[in-house]
Parts: structure tokens; sequence; C-alpha cells
């Protein structure tokens, strides 16, 4: 199992947080959603803008999986709620909280980009909640939070039939704001105005 981890660096008082796993895809296991839940509240205290980013190939492809499956149905709930818990601090974030993604931004790493307060995508980005072809679904907000960004329709679309959405398509959309080839590079530029 790859543990998440990430690293921060700060770019004109800007906090870039880069998702980080040994298997480069950046999967948020229970230490690291704990862990990102504190240094994001952290960061909260003395940074003019924050953004998360993953790799070239990956944002994140959401929960540990093999970690899911070996919780009994209390310790399932715990997770849900420690997932809840960042993704409502990321949301809850008092200046401009931005997610830069490149490659696979699924699940419960899609759930982390949308409570951010936008989304700047490179043209390799990837959308999707595949929790449905496992018979999942997302436990972290998703399901209130992408029916509101994009409707009903299109959510469901996304959630019951787990269907994946290009870069090109989520800016059509509204899933993502913009489309730039350097996505943290824009994120910041942004924050900066």
């Amino acid at each position: 199992m790859s543990q998440t981890s990430f690293k921060i660096e700060e770019r004109h008082g800007i906090c870039v947080v880069h998702l980080q796993s040994e298997d480069g895809t950046n999967r948020l296991t229970r230490n690291g959603v704990m862990s990102l839940t504190d240094t994001v509240r952290d960061l909260a205290l003395h940074c003019r803008g924050l953004v998360i980013t993953g790799n070239n190939r990956f944002f994140s492809t959401g929960a540990e999986l093999e970690e899911v499956s070996a919780l009994d149905a209390p310790n399932a709930y715990e997770f849900s709620k420690q997932g809840q818990a960042l993704m409502d601090t990321v949301q809850n974030f008092p200046v401009h909280a931005y997610a830069a993604i490149s490659g696979y931004c699924m699940g419960g790493g899609l759930d982390l980009a949308i409570s951010c307060h936008r989304r700047i995508a490179a043209s390799n980005a990837v959308f999707g909640h595949r929790g449905a072809t496992l018979g999942l679904i997302t436990g972290w907000g998703g399901t209130q939070r992408l029916p509101r960004l994009i409707g009903k329709g299109r959510a469901l679309e996304m959630f019951i039939a787990a269907e994946t959405i290009h870069a090109s398509r989520a800016l059509k959309i509204g899933l993502v704001d913009a489309i730039a080839e350097d996505p943290v590079a824009e994120a910041i530029a942004r924050i900066l105005g």
C-alpha cells in the first residue's frame, strides 16, 4: 500500500501543496487525509492563497481502496467523517483555494478538487467517480458538491454510470474554470490577480 504524503512550497505568499505517494497515484490514505486536514488548517493562518496539485499523470486517484476494503463498519464511518472534515476545511479556507489538476482526478481526488473554490486543469486531465463499478459511492461530500457545480443530471452520469470526463468537456460543463498548460502557474496568477 502506497502512503500519501505531500510537500509544501510557497510562491509569493501562496502555499502550493503537492500530493505525493510512492506509486505516483496520490491515493488518499487515512493518515494522509488526517495529516492534510491539519496542514490545511495551519496554512489558513498565513497563506495568501492555497493551491493543491499532484503530478503530471495524477492529481489523485482518491481513497486507498485496499485500506477501505479492510475497514469494518465503525471504522469506515470514521474514515468517511475524516474525509468530510478535509473537504470542509478546504472549502472553508479563508482565502482563494484552487485545485491545479493534471492527469487523473478520480473518486476522493475529485471530491478534493471540487471542495476547492476554483479548478484549473491541464489538457490531459480526466475526471471521474468510478466507485459505482466497485459498488461504492463517495462519503466525502461529493454527492452534494458535484450536482451543485455541474447539475444533477451530469453528476448522476458520473456517479451511477461511472462516466469519465476529459478536460475539454469539464470546461464546457463548468467542472473546471480554465484549461492551462501549467495549471499551478495559472492558479497562482489568478490568486495574485
